[in-house]
């Protein structure tokens, strides 16, 4: 067994995007630094695995989209970014539609060509459905956008998910759906987009450069020596995990992928094609050659099926409801009794961050703990 002694100003656990930024900023101030990851790699969810010349991101898509130029800015020094823009289809039944709602979306399930008649025809459907007061999920959705989006492009998405029937999901999980009246295919509305050139493991290799990493190595196996290592920690993991579930267990939603090599140059010709039916087990199929322009004879693609989480699984998105999100209230009322512990990213904060807003909170962090 490895014996420690306080050598370090800080102890990092987990080397995603929250960790690695708080890390670079601490380096850089001349602060020691020791980060630890379980998984054999640095990089979190954002890890990008190089197969046959193509990045393939290894834990789900991630496509960096920001509006805030101080963001922009500070991921940029650590790689350049393409100019790709997001622009999903999806496929219910042998059908194909554009992704976000917009107007080429309207014209393929109505036929409509202006504004005008998709509005009309939005309207209409809403009006039928007559829901004044949605009671769930389903009703929330049919009173924003009408029946025809919601039964092919948000019901069977919604209930993989979930792994929930949208008639016994809250109303409140779809506050709004985006409709645009316009011939727009890009997902998101910010102003920088893109996927760095060579991937998003090359980031953090330059971010954690001069750093002691250990890898494989679990901070709950290796508890008592790690809490003794360094003056504070900056824990990125389960909040519920690190005080031993003492009011009881977070719930989280897991996903599972199938990834394999094709002989061939271009399997379905978009990066990201969305499954909406619900009778497809897997909600899209990710072909990650399409992020970068890239030219190899072959192409790797990821097909991606939401599953319930157990303890053991890999934790992807909280469930921000209102029973999960008082308990957590509880857990991060523990927080205040020490001062010594920073609690950071998606799981430590229980809440679904962007790659943008985890930055920004990274950097926040780091500005009012070393300042």
């Amino acid at each position: 067994m490895m014996v420690f002694s306080k050598q370090y100003d800080y102890l990092i656990v987990g080397s995603g995007l929250f960790g690695s930024v708080f890390a670079y900023e601490a380096n850089k101030k001349g602060k020691k630094c020791l980060v630890i990851d379980k998984r054999p790699h640095i990089g979190g969810n954002i890890y990008t695995e190089n197969i046959d010349g193509i990045n393939v991101h290894k834990y789900g898509a991630h496509i960096f989209h920001t509006s805030n130029e101080e963001v922009w800015k500070y991921i940029n020094q650590f790689a350049e970014f393409n100019r790709y823009t997001n622009s999903p289809v999806a496929i219910y039944k042998d059908e194909l539609y554009n992704m976000p709602f917009n107007m080429n979306t309207f014209n393929k399930l109505w036929g409509v060509k202006t504004p005008q008649e998709a509005k009309a025809k939005i309207e209409e459907e809403k009006k039928e459905a007559g829901i004044t007061t949605p009671k769930n999920l389903e009703e929330q959705a049919i009173s924003l956008v009408g029946k025809s989006i919601y039964e092919k492009l948000v019901k069977g998405y919604t209930e993989k998910q979930w792994g929930k029937k949208a008639t016994e999901l809250p109303s409140f999980i779809i506050k709004r759906l985006p409709v645009r009246f316009i011939y727009d295919n890009n997902y998101f509305n910010d102003r920088y987009q893109g996927i760095p050139v060579g991937g998003y493991t090359a980031i953090i290799e330059k971010m954690l450069n001069g750093i002691d990493i250990k890898l494989n190595y679990d901070f709950f196996e290796h508890r008592e020596e790690l809490e003794n290592v360094a003056e504070k920690i900056v824990y990125t993991g389960q909040i519920d995990e690190f005080y031993n579930y003492k009011y009881g267990e977070l719930e989280y939603r897991s996903l599972r992928f199938e990834t394999e090599v094709l002989n061939m140059e271009n399997y379905q010709g978009n990066a990201v094609v969305n499954y909406t039916d619900y009778e497809v087990p897997y909600t899209r199929i990710i072909e990650h050659k399409h992020f970068e322009y890239n030219t190899s004879p072959k192409t790797v693609v990821t097909k991606e099926y939401p599953d319930s989480w157990t303890k053991g699984k890999e934790t992807y998105y909280p469930i921000n409801d209102e029973k999960n999100n008082s308990l957590y209230e509880k857990y991060a009322e523990l927080t205040k009794e020490n001062p010594n512990i920073i609690f950071g990213g998606r799981l430590g904060q229980y809440k679904y961050y962007d790659m943008d807003k985890v930055i920004l909170e990274a950097l926040n962090c780091a500005k009012s703990e070393l300042n």
